[in-house]
């Protein structure tokens, strides 16, 4: 791995160092199907993953791609795919079985404009609640999103780590202007990386699902007899559907391994939420403009801050209903109609003003001087 990556400073694409940290984080197998505009992190992987002994191979469609990743993984492997829109609403059911199965695998989403095939080379942010509630039934999700070069290599290492940790099936979701710019990233010495790997069963233990704490993990041929069904079933993995208290003790267990543990899953970066009159709640691409909108409001004496979601899902409502306790106004600035707004709306039981600034279609950012105006009106 050394050979193949040394520390240092790299000038690098969003979805090449979304590749690189996927090998990073021990990702040893990536099943996808190509589509714009995720397609380079399929083609950086061709040629990475037989570096490490690893697999590569491009599947027919998104249903085989997701799939494979969930039998690779139940091999002993950590997978990943990558995808956008349409071939995400085509994995929805096979990430409700990775859900119901606790089996630990990485969908990176490059989100472009939709519904349908929509504007496949455009920028988007619409698909934050697909992420999060696409598949049926009850399940907690774990979704990311990077807003740099640096964060789609970090962001990759950190869902790998949270998928192994939790045995969930954990969403990077990014988009085309994340995916296809290009800027400095700095590659820290590998030794400084955290890397996580899925807790092992030892001989002769047989509970492999649906614990309060996280089970342990079979991997198929290394001698556990193990069933991995997508219905109901105890913890032994024996199925169960005509029992509502198997059924409830499973669906509220696999939930609460991450409601539990959303302070170590939950990330934000923040300035002057303190202290200020007027907060942006924001994410992934539209966060960059976040930036500048907030320094020109305090040259002309709003006292502004933000709070940038580095992971949308679990969803950080408590931080949202402390900051509303004390601001005047929460703008939410996205690439979509409203997605985020309505959480925030409902975090901030209405104690402060919620704004929207929204703008689809064409691929074009929210400017700073548009979102200056809701700032300072």
């Amino acid at each position: 791995m050394r050979d193949l990556l040394a520390s240092g400073t790299y000038f690098w694409q969003g979805n090449e160092a979304c590749a690189y940290g996927a090998v990073v984080a021990g990702c040893r197998f990536f099943a996808g199907y190509p589509i714009t505009p995720s397609s380079e992190i399929a083609e950086h992987l061709s040629r990475l993953l037989p570096l490490v002994d690893g697999v590569f191979i491009q599947m027919e469609d998104e249903l085989a791609s997701i799939n494979a990743i969930i039998g690779a993984s139940w091999a002993g492997a950590k997978a990943m795919t990558a995808t956008s829109g349409p071939g995400f609403s085509l994995m929805q059911e096979s990430i409700g079985y990775a859900f119901m199965t606790e089996t630990p695998c990485v969908i990176v989403n490059v989100q472009r404009a939709g519904p349908s095939t929509g504007q496949a080379t455009k920028a988007a942010q619409g698909d934050v609640m697909q992420a999060r509630w696409g598949t049926h039934g009850d399940h907690s999700a774990i979704v990311l999103s990077p807003n740099s070069v640096q964060e789609m290599f970090e962001q990759t290492i950190r869902a790998f780590n949270l998928a192994e940790k939790y045995r969930v099936p954990v969403v990077v979701l990014a988009d085309e202007v994340m995916g296809h710019m290009r800027e400095k990233i700095h590659i820290p010495p590998l030794e400084k990386i955290e890397v996580i790997n899925r807790k092992t069963p030892s001989k002769g233990e047989d509970v492999f699902f649906g614990l309060k704490e996280v089970a342990p993990m079979p991997a198929v041929g290394k001698g556990f007899n193990v069933a991995v069904t997508g219905s109901t079933h105890d913890e032994r993995g024996v199925r169960f559907t005509a029992d509502p208290e198997v059924h409830r003790r499973l669906v509220t267990n696999l939930v609460k391994k991450i409601e539990d543990n959303k302070d170590d899953i939950i990330e934000v970066e923040t300035y002057n939420l303190e202290d200020c009159e007027v907060a942006v709640v924001c994410f992934g691409c539209t966060s960059r403009t976040v930036y500048e909108a907030v320094e020109e409001a305090e040259k002309k004496g709003v006292n502004a801050g933000y709070l940038r979601l580095k992971t949308l899902w679990p969803f950080p409502a408590e931080t949202v209903r402390r900051l509303a306790e004390h601001v005047e106004k929460i703008i939410v600035p996205e690439m979509n109609l409203k997605q985020i707004f309505y959480e925030v709306e409902r975090a901030a039981c209405g104690k402060a003003e919620v704004v929207s600034v929204n703008k689809i279609g064409g691929g074009e950012m929210i400017f700073p001087e548009e979102l200056l105006e809701e700032v300072v009106p």
